[in-house]
């Protein structure tokens, strides 16, 4: 969605989403396990994993996290004529329910506030949730904050 910047306080509150699902296989988990070196058996060793308290291999926490550039790309507010946006960071994120292998999750966000940091620079906090298809609890839930220079 695209606002300007005189319109986007109007935007604190609304939530954009869901957006599209998005498949999370093993062949990715293995390649966030190599990546960042975390190689516990409840991600990579799928007979191993079975025996264990979810009955298969799941996501790292973090690669859920990871995800939030593809499933923002559905769910993001971009203001117009901005010159760029960064990641500024995260200020709380909670891993509520593990991602099975095979499962797919999907992104719903809700802009919590925006706040002028410097002239032309300002901070968006939103309320980003993974929900997981078929489960009650969402995988996680983050306040990301993004700068945008206009």
């Amino acid at each position: 969605m695209t606002t300007t910047l005189e319109t986007l306080q109007a935007h604190v509150g609304k939530t954009l989403g869901p957006g599209e699902w998005f498949s999370v296989d093993q062949k990715r988990i293995n390649e966030f396990a190599e990546a960042t070196g975390d190689h516990q058996f409840i991600h990579v060793d799928q007979e191993a994993a079975k025996q264990g308290p979810f009955g298969g291999t799941i996501a790292h926490g973090y690669l859920t996290l990871s995800l939030l550039p593809v499933l923002q790309k559905d769910v993001s507010i971009k203001v117009e004529g901005a010159k760029m946006g960064v990641n500024y960071g995260l200020d709380k994120v909670r891993f509520l329910t593990p991602v099975k292998e095979g499962k797919r999750v999907r992104l719903s966000s809700t802009l919590v506030s925006v706040v002028e940091k410097h002239p032309g620079q300002y901070l968006m906090k939103s309320k980003a949730v993974i929900e997981i298809e078929g489960e009650e609890k969402p995988a996680m839930i983050a306040e990301t904050l993004g700068l945008v220079f206009v």
